[in-house]
């Protein structure tokens, strides 16, 4: 860790939800204000870890197919493992958000096609063939806990999509900065495995 005071916090100390309100509400908005401080170059650094954290999982787990995403609101840009992955022979499916109280659906993507916004905003390719439910995912996560329980940022797309059967594989993708501690609720599932720039934990 430098001492850049764009970086908010040692990544070993979990942050803690704000008192008062909707813990999770508001501990969404502390997270994405900690992510969006991040420096460029920390944020560049992290994310070229996380893209051999990502690499090093898929060649462990032999998938040849697997569900990624697009970033959002300073997500990890894994771009560049995307692309040794489909140069390894992965096919790439990207989410697609069908209706806002659904899962997530999946497309076809190559690398360099054109894409467009659907009505949420979030990137798709303009050609869209769908594709059967993927047997692994990468999730983004604004946060995590010590159990493997992702926070999003309360569409529960996600969590929709997990719930389905039969359950992929899932791999959470977070900076290690964003770890905090927050309540499981009944109808969250925990992730997997969770991957951050310094490492891996869960079944990865």
């Amino acid at each position: 860790m430098s001492g850049d005071p764009r970086i908010p916090r040692n990544p070993a100390q979990p942050l803690a939800p704000p008192e008062g309100g909707n813990p999770k509400t508001a501990l969404r908005k502390q997270m994405l204000a900690t992510r969006r401080a991040l420096g460029a170059d920390t944020r560049a650094q992290w994310d070229r870890a996380l893209c051999d954290q990502v690499l090093a999982w898929q060649q462990k787990n032999k998938v040849d197919v697997l569900g990624v995403y697009w970033p959002l609101r300073d997500e990890p840009d894994l771009h560049p493992a995307y692309a040794e992955l489909a140069r390894r022979g992965v096919r790439l499916l990207l989410p697609v958000v069908v209706r806002k109280d659904a899962a997530l659906e999946f497309a076809h993507w190559q690398i360099g096609e054109a894409m467009v916004k659907d009505a949420m905003g979030v990137a798709v390719p303009a050609d869209l063939r769908m594709a059967p439910y993927p047997p692994a995912l990468l999730v983004p996560c604004l946060g995590y806990n010590r159990h493997g329980y992702r926070l999003g940022y309360g569409g529960g797309f996600y969590d929709r999509t997990l719930a389905r059967e039969p359950r992929p594989a899932t791999v959470g993708i977070a900076y290690s900065c964003l770890q905090a501690d927050f309540p499981d609720d009944s109808h969250d599932i925990a992730l997997d495995a969770v991957l951050t720039e310094l490492a891996g934990y869960g079944s990865a």
